[in-house]
């Protein structure tokens, strides 16, 4: 055991070299920057893949069942197939189309979805998202209308106020074709926390839908929920070969782009910040041969007592796997004491610089989510533990091969 102790107590020890001691605590404090850095942003990154997703599925469905032509007749069966599977939750109709919507001079293209209030509950959250009026308010022949927050403050419009609805399916007139317009009452406020939706996002009553996309009794599709999303990848090919003549399609198909951008930067980040652990753990490199100079005739003095080659060599590479063991084990706990309480830090920056760091029309959330992974912090606690044994293995060998009658002939 003596070259585990000899290995504290030079790291322990005050060096008559100063300069040694200053890289090596700059050694470990780039260590320690470089895992806080790799665990916050991956943190954060993996807390923003969950939000947008939970927000993007809080306001649609698992799974979406629909014909190919876009209008499914007999969606009550397509419902009773699905809801035979145990993972199945719930299931809905829905009527999608799109068009303009006008409150005086404001004119705002939106994306209409005709639902069923008495079944939208079973496969999305919008009744528990709505901040006025409640979703129950769109019946059936009345033409009321729902919006999203932001979309109503664009119109200018409140509770009780009215908008023009113009859809493309226009009609044809001697004059040429005329867009069908019609006039809806907002009765209702959501807020989804999800920029698309809060500013592109107006709810109908399905029939009032049916009516105006001239659909007859068709609907759009079946908007389905599970019991656990992971499922939907597995069970939408198990239902699609009980329903041949329809699609039937889970959320990582309708909405691939966010899902694959998050995840593709993530591993771009990753590969960058751990090219940062790399560099700040081989800085040990220059601190462990200053050290191994500087102790030449301590080494040969251990020589000439009797320790082997074998036992200089661990006596280096026990100091500098503390060294990385200490820088790592500082990275880690304030990257994790950050990366949970990075809620109350980004709005203290926030308000001192004057400006806001995230913005909702281009990061699609206003606050900066974060998540922790154990899986991901031990990974980067063994990849920054490697890379800094790695370090230390040339200054160590170095060591092991001095000539201790060379070392001594001019002490």
């Amino acid at each position: 055991m003596f070259e585990l102790l000899l290995g504290l107590r030079y790291t322990r020890a005050k060096r008559r070299n100063g300069f040694i001691s200053f890289i090596s605590l700059v050694s470990i404090l780039g260590i320690a920057l470089g895992v806080a850095a790799l665990i916050i942003v991956l943190s954060v990154m993996n807390g923003f893949q969950e939000e947008v997703r939970n927000r993007i599925l809080g306001m649609t469905a698992h799974m979406t069942i629909a014909a190919p032509d876009g209008q499914l007749y007999d969606w009550e069966h397509a419902a009773d197939i699905a809801s035979r599977h145990d993972q199945v939750l719930g299931s809905a109709p829905f009527v999608l189309g799109q068009g303009l919507l006008t409150s005086g001079e404001q004119v705002k293209g939106t994306l209409v979805r005709g639902v069923d209030p008495q079944h939208e509950a079973a496969v999305s959250e919008i009744p528990q998202k709505m901040e006025i009026g409640k979703l129950d308010d769109l019946k059936a022949g009345e033409f009321n209308i729902v919006l999203g927050w932001e979309m109503a403050r664009e119109l200018g419009v409140n509770l009780g106020d009215k908008v023009t609805l113009i859809t493309p399916q226009g009609q044809v007139t001697p004059a040429g074709m005329i867009p069908r317009l019609k006039q809806f009452k907002v009765v209702g406020v959501f807020k989804a926390d999800y920029y698309p939706y809060d500013a592109g996002l107006a709810l109908l009553n399905i029939q009032d839908a049916q009516r105006l996309f001239r659909m007859g009794d068709a609907v759009s599709g079946v908007h389905v929920k599970l019991s656990d999303i992971m499922l939907a990848r597995q069970l939408a090919p198990k239902i699609n070969v009980e329903l041949p003549n329809l699609y039937v399609n889970d959320w990582t198909h309708e909405n691939p782009t966010y899902f694959r951008a998050v995840e593709i930067e993530k591993r771009m980040m990753f590969i960058i910040l751990t090219l940062i652990v790399a560099v700040a753990a081989f800085n040990l490199v220059s601190t462990l041969v200053m050290l191994v100079t500087d102790k030449q005739a301590d080494i040969a003095i251990l020589r000439t007592l009797g320790a082997s080659p074998g036992s200089i060599l661990r006596i280096f590479m026990i100091q500098g796997a503390i060294s990385g063991f200490v820088g790592t084990a500082a990275g880690v706990i304030g990257g994790v004491l950050v990366a949970k309480n990075i809620g109350v830090i980004v709005p203290q920056i926030e308000r001192l610089i004057g400006a806001r760091i995230l913005s909702a029309d281009v990061y699609l959330i206003t606050e900066l989510p974060s998540r922790v992974i154990p899986g991901d912090v031990v990974s980067i606690a063994i990849i920054s533990l490697l890379l800094a044994l790695l370090a230390t293995v040339y200054p160590s060998w170095r060591a092991a091969r001095i000539n201790p009658a060379e070392a001594l002939r001019y002490e």
